[in-house]
């Protein structure tokens, strides 16, 4: 289950998904998986939902499908006998959450209130659907959540959009979040997929926010590096900034002590999380040097290098 839980963390936005016609399953499913988000949630507001479950889960098995607006136990059998592979309810009905819980059924009930919460503790369950998170308190609720509630993590949904999503996912206690603004019912009854598919690489793109963090200049050695890096701060007026394995002319070109990944030096590029950005990333093909990763004290990476060099520069992601 914890499994689960982090894949749906490395993908960060969960798109979800009000479907009226089973025969749009697939082309959505590809959509979804071609914009970068191998995910969705298929709502029970429509009969259709069961179909769109099942033929999803047995044509494209790498593509991680649920079933939301779970109301009832019954729903939740339906929903399973389809593939789908976790369950999400508006609210946080016992019955439906202690079904689940029993057969080992992962799932994510949506709450509201602090009374809500500790419900769902007495249950056993820390990963929780807020909802709906707008009109519910939205960032500042969460944010007030952390203290009294910091073993909890939450999934906010409706109201979220590509304007506020990044500020939900910065929070330490979201794991991810719910969002609808890329599968609009209307583009998926029309068949409009390739919409679909630019609507999510937009989603996608905004998650991520990737930037140029900062050009390393490989030197031989650490008088040549503080030469070069003097040498460009007295140019353009920057200040000097000596770190132990380098030298910073301002905040944007690094001079290696001693030369580092990348035959020229290396391209920083930064991200607003480092989990998600190389999920996504891996997904593409994209291939990491493990040797090249540093951790922090906890264990998390920091740092990542890719494998292939690109025009004689090494290029690596930072948060």
């Amino acid at each position: 289950m914890e499994r689960l839980f982090e894949k749906l963390t490395r993908i960060g936005i969960i798109p979800v998904v009000k479907i009226d016609n089973a025969d749009s399953a697939l082309g959505l499913a590809d959509a979804l998986s071609a914009g970068g988000l191998p995910c969705a949630e298929i709502t029970f507001r429509t009969n259709a939902a069961a179909d769109a479950i099942r033929i999803i889960s047995e044509k494209r098995p790498d593509f991680l499908v649920g079933a939301g607006t779970v109301l009832t136990v019954d729903q939740v059998k339906t929903a399973v006998d389809a593939g789908a592979g976790f369950m999400v309810s508006p609210g946080l009905n016992p019955k439906v959450v202690t079904y689940c819980i029993q057969n080992g059924i992962p799932v994510i009930p949506g709450v509201s209130s602090a009374g809500d919460i500790e419900a769902a503790l007495d249950l056993g369950l820390s990963r929780l659907k807020f909802f709906p998170a707008e009109a519910a308190g939205g960032i500042a609720f969460l944010k007030a959540l952390q203290g009294p509630y910091g073993m909890v993590k939450f999934m906010p949904t409706g109201g979220i959009n590509s304007g506020n999503v990044t500020q939900y996912l910065a929070l330490k206690n979201v794991f991810a979040c719910g969002g609808s603004w890329m599968v609009d019912s209307k583009l998926i009854s029309e068949g409009s997929f390739h919409s679909i598919e630019q609507l999510t690489k937009q989603a996608v793109s905004v998650m991520h926010g990737f930037r140029l963090a900062h050009v390393g200049i490989n030197a031989d050695d650490d008088a040549q590096a503080e030469s070069i890096a003097g040498l460009i701060c007295s140019m353009f007026d920057l200040p000097l900034i000596r770190k132990p394995e380098s030298f910073f002319s301002g905040d944007y070109i690094e001079v290696m002590r001693e030369r580092g990944f990348g035959r020229n030096g290396h391209i920083a590029i930064r991200c607003n999380s480092l989990k998600r950005a190389m999920f996504y990333l891996e997904n593409k093909g994209i291939e990491f040097n493990r040797e090249g990763y540093r951790v922090d004290a906890n264990g998390n990476i920091t740092v990542a290098y890719f494998k292939d060099e690109i025009g004689g520069f090494a290029l690596h992601l930072v948060e």
